[in-house]
């Protein structure tokens, strides 16, 4: 419910605080006091259109900050979820508006959307005004208010999973047909494409173990040449031994054994010829080793490559990468087996969606056969309520119109929709179209009282339910909003003392001009205080004792 409204310089509202109870709460004063000021303010909280109009003079900005209470597991929370907001025990709406016209909006001081802002006010208020009809008169909530009134909560929730399965279904044989169509017209490529890559076989993690095979061998040959040119320095490169540097060394150890003596001091030279001698030999014998174990295998280098080339000719073929080749694969091949198996697929699918679609309409056409009895229902208790508040002449029937298989949703194959005609021999129309303002006011109350656990709607407004009427009719008018006001809080607009003795909770709205301005308050009334706004009310500009006395009749019969 709503449990506080703050406002700041909205036209003649300076500064403005009130607090609001459950219940019936009413709000009285004379024509011109600035109560349409009150419902304008909660308007912008709720998201309405924001006009540079509504700002006071000499101000910069206007503000309005409504704050509620909803419900446990009200679908605000949920709402508020869905856009990553943290839903609070209380809820706060607030609307600032700039002279310009331009507005921002905030939910529990977070900056939101103002889309956002009118859809958490359409599920928090329901405004049944004089001129600005919503709630009741869109027939959007036509179908769930009537399932309420039925109590046909089971038989709607199974309409909705029968549509959501029956959907699910559709949409399965919708994609494998998809699937088909687009395999069909690729079918030679995927075919070859297949094969080429079965062929090819691609492995995961190929490409990096063949490149780094490939790497390995080819730094093998450059070891190789490297020790093959090291030993063909050492051997001859001629018959006669010429730059061979082993014939060297013996030759010339030949040429100091040839030396006359005394040769002693050659001899260290010789030891250190013989020693280079033996060296070089073992180093040629390893070269030699090493150029036989080395010899690199010249297939196996070009093998490797043409794998790995093989591999990257394919992936850019297919616009993939190497290592994702393998997945490639498999796609096709499903794709193939998605062709050869399509027809037995599409079979099963669209035997499901069939059935699913049988499934819903069995539910949904005994929904239709209760709403039809419910309709008659609603009827028969709406004329009863309609009597006393001066609308004997009025009818409101519930009609059922089927919609098109296109059209069928998750609340069933109909279209509900409330009609009225107001005069005999009158054509039934649309609730906002055919009734006048304070007789669509009192259309709106008798649905309430006889709709009121259908809406998840917790708090309602009513401008002026009573305009035109008094007396008994008048009477019969609180009564109702009292009833209503029962089950959920309702915030009323009203010149007439009989409704405003039903208050709960009473509010004056008074304007008062100092020097050239104007300005509205707004005074919750004590006892003493309510029974001379009351008397007021009853007896004109001049209240008298007979109006006080009155006054208090009136507020003693309903206590």
């Amino acid at each position: 419910m709503l449990v506080a409204l703050a406002i700041r310089d909205v036209v003649l509202i300076e500064r403005l605080d009130l607090v609001f109870g459950p219940g019936l709460s009413v709000l009285t004063g004379e024509t011109g006091a600035g109560k349409s000021i009150l419902l304008d303010s909660l308007g912008l909280a709720l998201g309405v259109r924001a006009e540079s109009g509504l700002v006071r003079a000499g101000q910069s900005q206007a503000s309005v900050t409504a704050a509620f209470q909803p419900p446990p597991a009200h679908p605000t929370y949920a709402l508020l979820l869905e856009h990553g907001l943290e839903a609070e025990e209380e809820i706060v709406l607030r609307r600032v508006v700039q002279a310009d016209g331009r507005s921002r909006a905030f939910v529990n001081d977070q900056p939101v959307g103002v889309s956002l802002l009118r859809r958490l006010g359409a599920l928090l208020v329901e405004v049944q005004g004089q001129h600005d009809q919503v709630g009741l008169a869109d027939p959007a909530s036509h179908a769930g208010l009537l399932d309420a009134f039925g109590g046909f909560e089971a038989d709607r929730a199974a309409v909705a999973l029968a549509h959501r399965d029956w959907r699910a279904a559709e949409r399965a044989l919708e994609a494998a047909r998809a699937a088909i169509a687009e395999a069909q017209r690729d079918e030679d490529w995927l075919r070859h494409a297949v094969g080429e890559l079965g062929t090819l076989a691609p492995e995961e993690g190929e490409e990096e173990a063949l490149a780094e095979r490939r790497q390995g061998l080819q730094q093998g040959e450059k070891r190789a040449e490297a020790v093959a040119g090291a030993l063909s320095e050492l051997t001859p490169r001629d018959r006669r031994g010429g730059g061979n540097p082993a014939a060297a060394l013996r030759n010339a150890a030949r040429a100091l054994e040839r030396m006359p003596p005394p040769n002693d001091s050659i001899q260290p030279a010789l030891i250190l010829l013989g020693t280079a001698q033996d060296a070089l030999a073992e180093a040629e014998t390893l070269l030699a080793r090493l150029v036989q174990e080395a010899a690199p295998d010249p297939r196996a280098l070009e093998s490797t490559e043409e794998r790995l080339f093989a591999l990257r000719a394919a992936a850019r073929k297919h616009a993939v990468a190497v290592t994702s080749l393998p997945e490639l694969l498999e796609r096709l091949k499903e794709r193939l087996s998605a062709l050869d198996a399509g027809s037995g697929q599409v079979v099963a699918l669209e035997a499901a969606a069939r059935a699913g679609r049988a499934a819903y309409v069995a539910a949904a056409g005994r929904l239709t056969e209760r709403r039809a009895a419910a309709g008659a229902s609603l009827d028969a208790a709406l004329s009863a309520e309609l009597v006393p508040l001066k609308l004997d002449r009025a009818r409101v029937t519930v009609a059922l119109t089927p919609r098109p298989e296109a059209a069928w949703g998750p609340d069933g194959q109909d279209r509900v929709e409330f009609l009225v005609s107001t005069n005999p021999g009158q054509t039934p129309g649309p609730l906002a179209r055919i009734a006048s303002g304070g007789e669509l006011s009192r259309l709106m109350l008798a649905l309430k009282v006889v709709l009121a656990r259908g809406s998840p709607v917790p708090t309602l407004v009513f401008d002026e339910v009573d305009s035109g009427i008094g007396g008994a009719t008048a009477a019969a008018v609180g009564e109702r909003l009292a009833a209503v006001a029962a089950r959920v809080q309702v915030l009323v607009v009203t010149h007439s003392p009989q409704v405003a003795a039903r208050g709960a909770q009473h509010y004056q709205v008074a304007k008062s001009v100092t020097g050239e301005r104007a300005e509205t308050s707004v005074t919750a009334l004590l006892p003493a205080a309510r029974r001379e706004e009351i008397a007021r009310m009853l007896a004109g500009e001049r209240v008298t004792d007979a109006a006080r006395a009155a006054a208090d009749e009136l507020l003693a019969a309903l206590t």
